[in-house]
């Protein structure tokens, strides 16, 4: 739906314009008013146009997926090696854009960028959208005069990040599924079985087995006022649990245990070695100097051990030691990695070794993924059945009780 815009604009004699512009979006608008020739001073939506105003939900309606970033890069590397200028490639890619909150960042960015500003800190104003490590990538980029190489390597690397994400999200919808339906099946007999089971041993009286008995208790606060005081308790444990991980330690913690379960443990650790060697891998082919290459690594690792770990081969490093020595020394680094890292210190091809084990961990973090789903479905049948069956045995406990005072 078309929205009034007032604005104000300069024309090429540098005379002040004034008046009113239908568009879609802002960025468009704005885009339209230099095709005139003109230069956007101020541009606002029209004050009795305010009913076609969208409401804006923050982190919903106003969010800028992963996908699009990706595409947006590899698009602007697209037509940067083409020859386009930075601003000429900016604008055209604004006029593509489908999700006008991103549009309007972009642009911004072109003005930015129009006005003189260098790319890097143009795109440094939205942390959200472009991390620590793009915004480095690109600052070397300029630096070094290979914009549209470290372009085309950051795209490449957003890409991979996001076909992983998806085959991840992808493999865990099944057993989602199937721990719902197994909390569903479960809450149903609580509430509709075992209460009928209850009256039952209530009119034949005795003394119930144990695992019968604690059935019974949970089926019971399941159907009263103590429901709330479990999920009150349960809130508390939540909210206590995510205060815990925004501490140092806490965050640490957790994160090294994530390590440690069987199938999720290992594919944790191999995603946390795929990004580390990526992104250090990048930052050093791109020029990045090696102890703020490490901190960005170490800031965007996403993973507190990993993050200990690169910290310490930081350390080690500005003492004048090899990558490879503290490497050797944490076990979070297999060694493979380590190898691999000593023999590309020693060839002087780091970043080369580096994206070799990129690619490696990828590969293997992929075939984990697309194989989750297999893996898991066993161990969700026995699960399902083991709390099903374990349901029943514990409701038909005491009918071999009875069945003896029969007899």
């Amino acid at each position: 739906m078309a929205v009034t815009f007032d604005y104000k604009v300069r024309d090429q004699s540098g005379q002040l314009i004034e008046g009113k512009l239908e568009g879609d979006s802002l960025p468009l608008v704005v885009g339209r008013l230099r095709e005139m020739g003109y230069l956007p001073i101020a541009v606002t939506p029209a004050k009795g146009d305010g009913l076609k105003t969208e409401i804006v939900i923050p982190g919903i309606t106003d969010r800028i997926k992963d996908e699009e970033i990706a595409l947006f890069t590899r698009q602007f590397a697209t037509m940067v090696e083409s020859g386009l200028s930075i601003s000429r490639s900016l604008g055209v890619l604004l006029g593509q854009m489908k999700n006008k909150y991103f549009a309007e960042k972009i642009s911004q960015v072109r003005s930015d960028v129009e006005s003189g500003a260098p790319l890097s800190q143009s795109l440094a104003k939205f942390p959200k959208q472009f991390d620590t490590l793009y915004i480095a990538m690109i600052r070397a980029g300029e630096v070094g005069g290979s914009i549209d190489q470290v372009l085309k390597s950051l795209a490449q690397q957003l890409e991979r990040s996001v076909v992983l994400r998806r085959k991840i999200k992808s493999a865990m919808t099944y057993p989602i599924i199937v721990v719902s339906v197994i909390g569903i099946i479960v809450l149903a007999m609580m509430l509709l079985i075992v209460p009928v089971f209850k009256n039952l041993f209530k009119s034949l009286g005795g003394k119930l087995p144990a695992p019968t008995q604690a059935l019974i208790t949970i089926s019971n606060t399941l159907a009263s006022w103590r429901l709330l005081l479990v999920i009150a308790i349960v809130v508390i444990g939540v909210v206590a649990f995510k205060q815990w991980l925004k501490t140092p330690s806490g965050r640490l913690t957790w994160d090294k245990f994530k390590l440690k379960p069987p199938i999720f443990g290992p594919l944790a650790h191999k995603a946390a070695l795929s990004r580390f060697s990526s992104t250090l891998s990048s930052l050093l082919s791109a020029g990045v100097p090696v102890m703020e290459a490490l901190d960005i690594v170490s800031e965007g690792s996403g993973n507190a051990a990993l993050s200990e770990a690169v910290q310490q081969i930081k350390a080690a490093v500005r003492e004048g030691q090899p990558f490879a020595a503290p490497m050797r020394l944490n076990p979070f680094f297999p060694a493979l990695v380590v190898q691999m890292v000593e023999v590309g210190e020693q060839t002087g091809a780091l970043d080369e070794m580096l994206q070799r084990l990129a690619i490696m961990y990828n590969d293997e973090v992929e075939q984990t993924a697309d194989n989750l789903a297999t893996i898991l479905e066993p161990i969700l049948i026995v699960l399902m059945g083991a709390v099903v069956g374990g349901i029943v045995i514990c409701l038909y406990l005491p009918m071999f009780d009875y069945i003896k005072l029969v007899h």
